[in-house]
C-alpha cells in the first residue's frame, strides 16, 4: 500500500532545490526515511555550540529564525521550503548560531546519512549543494543562504552550461607552471626546489605520469614533528594516487572536488585521469582568487578607462556579475553592497573625466550627492538619474561665474550618465537643474523652506533629497549640509508628522482575503506596483524613524532597520523583520527588472507561481504593523 504521508513529503520537496534535482523515485523513497516535527513558536531547534544532528531541517510551514546567540541578531530567516542545518554535511563542527522557530512551524528532518550519497552522486545536487555553502562563507555567521525566496532553480541549472557565467561557475584558471620532481628525490632537496619556485605543492612523476603529491603540509605534519628525517624520499611521504580532473572546470566544480576529497590542490591532466601528462595545478588559492575575482577586475577596468563611451560595457558586465550573484543566491546585503560600490565607481570615473573636459578645476570645493535609491544604495538596476551638487558658499562677487561653472560641469556629467545606461530624470532633478545645484547656503535655505512650509511637493522633495549620500568630492562640504539639516528637523519637529503623513500616502499591497492590489487602468493594468507598494512603505518609515533619533551616515534601507533596532530593543524583533522584508522584495525585484530587462517596479502576476505570490505575500505582514507604529508614534490622527 503507498505511503501516502512519505508522498506528499515528496510532492512538497520536488518544488524545491537541491530536491527537484532528484529523479521521482529516488526523491520518493529519500521521503520514506524523513521525520515531520512539529515546534511552536520560540522553540530551539538546535542552540549556538551544539553538536550537529544526524539531520538537517527543511521548513514546510512556518518560518525558523537563525540567530547568533551572543548577540541575539536575525541573521536570515528560514521561509518554506528553505534548508538549515546543512553545515555538517559539509564541514565537521558544531552549530555555529542557533535555530528557533519564529512562528508555529512544521519542518522535515532529512537524515544526513541518507541524504549524503544524492549529494556525491547527482551532480546537479552537488553543485547546489557547494555553491549556496561557498556563496556565504564571506558570512562568518552563515552556512548557507536560506533566502531562496524566488530563486530560479531552472535558470541555475541552464547557467551551468551556458558561456555567460557567473563568477562561481566560470572556468578555473590554474598555475601551468607544474613544479616536478622523481619519486627518489630526497625530503630536504624537495623543501629546496618549493622554497626557491615559491609554491605550495611538488608533483612526483614517474615518466611524466603524475603518481603523487607533496604539499606544505605534508612537509609539516611527516617531517617537521620528526616522523620522518629529512633524507626521506619523495615517494615515502607523498600523498597517492594523485587525485585528477580534467583542465575544464568550473570554479564551483573544483570547490566541490577539494571539499569532496578534503584536500588543497587538484592535479589536472589532458584526459582528467593519472594515464595522462599534467597540464596543471591548481590550489585552494586559485579557488579563493576566482571567487573574489570579477569585482577587484572591473574596478581596475573603470580605472583605465580613458573615455565615457568605454565604461558602458564595463556596466553591462556589472550587471551580469549582478545575475550571477542572484542566480547563485548570494545574500542581498552583500549584493547591494558590491554592485553599489561598482556603480559609485562607474559614476566617479565619469565625474573625473568630465572634470578633465572642463578648461580649469573646480573654483570651489564641492560635493556630488546621490539622491534617491542610488543615495540609499538600492539602485541595482538601470534606472534614472538622481543627483545634486552642493558647493562652498563664495564672495558675492564671484557667484555667477561659480554657478556656471558648476552648472556646465554638472551638464557634462548627467550626459555622461546618460550614455552608460541611467535615464535623465522625468522631474529634472539632477545636478543640471540649477535648482539642483546651488552652494551651501542656498541649499540650507531650500531645506529650511521645505521643514517650514511642508506642503505636499516639499514633503515629496525632501523624501528624495534626505536618502542623500557623497559620492564624489568634498565630505566636509556634505558633513555641513547634514549638520544643518538635523538642527533644523530639531527645532521644526511637527515636519516630522508631515513626513510620517507622507509615508502613509503608500498604496497597501494586497486588500481583503489578502489578495494582491493592482493598477486599475493605465500601461501597467492589472500588473503589481512593488515599488510603491511594497518598497516605498518601509523606505519611508525607515527614513522618517532613523531621522527621529538624529542618526547620520546610515541612508540604505535595511541598515536603518537593523540600527532601529539597537536603539529600540523593545521593537527590536519588528524592524529586524523588515528589514528581512526589504531585502527580499528588492531581490525579487531586481530579478524582475532583470528577467524583463525593465525597472522591474510592475511585475504581472500571472508570470509568478503559486509558491512565489505566498512568499511575495509573505513580506507584506511588517508593512501594516510598522505604519501603525508611526502613526501612534507621531500622533499623525492630529495633524490637520
Amino acid at each position: 500500500m503507498k505511503n501516502t504521508i512519505s508522498q506528499r513529503v515528496a510532492d512538497f520537496l520536488k518544488n524545491y532545490p537541491p530536491f527537484n534535482f532528484l529523479h521521482q523515485k529516488d526523491l520518493e523513497k529519500l521521503s520514506e526515511q524523513i521525520s515531520i516535527i512539529y515546534k511552536e513558536k520560540d522553540a530551539v531547534i538546535f542552540a549556538e555550540n551544539d553538536k550537529t544532528h544526524d539531520s538537517f531541517y527543511v521548513v514546510h510551514k512556518g518560518a525558523v529564525a537563525l540567530k547568533k546567540s551572543t548577540k541575539n541578531t536575525v541573521l536570515d530567516m528560514c521561509d518554506e521550503g528553505d534548508i538549515f542545518g546543512l553545515r555538517p554535511l559539509l564541514a565537521q563542527e558544531n552549530y555555529i548560531m542557533e535555530a528557533v522557530a519564529h512562528e508555529e512551524s512544521i519542518l522535515y528532518a532529512i537524515p544526513i546519512a541518507v541524504f549524503k550519497p544524492y549529494a556525491l552522486e547527482n551532480r546537479n545536487v552537488g553543485n547546489f549543494l557547494i555553491e549556496s555553502y561557498a556563496s556565504n562563507t564571506r558570512n562568518p555567521y552563515s552556512d548557507i543562504h536560506k533566502d531562496k525566496l524566488y530563486g530560479d532553480d531552472d535558470q541555475l541549472h541552464e547557467n551551468l552550461h551556458s558561456s555567460n557565467h557567473s563568477f562561481d561557475l566560470a572556468p578555473i584558471k590554474y598555475s601551468k607552471k607544474i613544479v616536478t620532481c622523481s619519486p627518489s628525490t630526497t625530503v630536504k632537496d624537495v623543501a629546496k626546489i618549493m622554497n626557491k619556485k615559491k609554491v605550495g605543492a611538488i608533483l612526483i612523476v614517474d615518466e611524466m605520469l603524475p603518481i603523487g603529491i607533496l604539499t606544505d603540509k605534508d612537509l609539516r605534519n611527516k617531517i617537521v614533528t620528526g616522523d620522518f628525517p629529512i633524507t626521506t624520499t619523495a615517494e615515502t611521504i607523498m600523498t597517492k594516487p594523485v587525485i585528477t580532473y580534467p583542465k575544464k572546470m568550473t570554479v564551483t566544480e573544483a570547490q566541490m572536488a577539494m571539499m569532496k576529497s578534503n584536500i588543497s590542490h587538484l592535479c589536472l591532466t589532458k584526459d582528467g585521469t593519472v594515464n595522462t601528462k599534467a597540464v596543471g595545478i591548481l590550489s585552494k588559492h586559485d579557488v579563493m582568487v576566482a571567487l573574489g575575482n570579477n569585482p577587484a577586475v572591473l574596478i581596475k577596468a573603470l580605472k583605465r578607462t580613458k573615455k565615457i563611451k568605454e565604461i558602458k560595457p564595463i556596466r553591462n558586465r556589472i550587471m551580469q556579475l549582478l545575475q550571477g550573484y542572484l542566480d547563485q543566491n548570494i545574500p542581498m546585503t552583500l549584493i547591494t553592497k558590491i554592485i553599489t560600490e561598482l556603480n559609485e565607481a562607474c559614476t566617479n570615473r565619469v565625474i573625473e573625466i568630465c572634470l578633465e573636459k572642463m578648461s580649469s578645476p573646480p573654483p570651489v570645493k564641492f560635493s556630488w550627492l546621490a539622491l534617491g535609491s542610488q543615495g540609499r544604495g538600492e539602485q541595482m538596476l538601470h534606472t534614472d538619474q538622481d543627483n545634486a551638487i552642493v558647493y562652498e558658499n563664495v564672495n558675492e562677487v564671484f557667484r555667477d561665474e561659480t554657478k556656471v561653472y558648476f552648472h556646465k560641469f554638472a551638464g557634462l556629467v548627467n550626459k555622461g550618465l546618460f550614455e552608460i545606461g541611467y535615464d535623465y530624470c522625468p522631474a529634472e532633478m539632477m545636478a543640471s537643474n540649477p535648482k539642483w545645484c546651488m552652494s551651501l547656503d542656498e541649499w540650507k535655505s531650500h531645506v529650511h523652506h521645505w521643514i517650514t512650509n511642508p506642503g505636499k511637493n516639499e514633503v515629496l522633495l525632501s523624501f528624495i533629497f534626505f536618502d542623500y549620500s557623497l559620492t564624489y568630492g568634498d565630505t566636509e562640504v556634505a558633513n555641513q549640509l547634514s549638520d544643518y539639516i538635523f538642527e533644523d528637523l530639531k527645532a521644526n519637529p511637527i515636519f516630522y508628522m508631515h513626513l510620517v503623513s507622507g509615508a502613509l500616502q503608500s498604496p497597501s499591497p494586497t486588500g481583503f482575503f489578502r489578495q494582491f492590489l493592482v493598477e486599475q487602468d493605465g500601461a501597467n493594468k492589472d500588473n503589481f506596483d512593488i515599488k510603491r507598494r511594497a518598497l516605498m512603505p518601509l523606505t519611508d518609515a525607515a527614513r522618517v524613524l532613523i531621522l527621529s533619533h538624529s542618526v547620520k551616515g546610515i541612508s540604505n534601507t535595511a541598515e536603518r532597520f537593523e540600527k532601529l533596532a539597537e536603539l529600540e530593543p523593545n521593537n527590536r524583533e519588528l524592524y529586524l523583520s523588515c528589514s528581512y522584508s526589504f531585502k527580499a522584495l528588492l531581490k525579487f525585484r531586481t530579478k524582475q527588472g532583470l528577467l524583463h530587462h525593465d525597472s522591474g517596479q510592475f511585475i504581472e502576476l500571472e508570470s509568478l507561481t503559486k509558491m512565489e505570490k505566498i512568499k511575495l505575500k509573505r513580506t507584506f505582514k511588517t508593512i501594516k504593523e510598522l505604519q501603525e507604529l508611526i502613526s501612534v508614534r507621531f500622533n499623525i490622527s492630529n495633524l490637520v
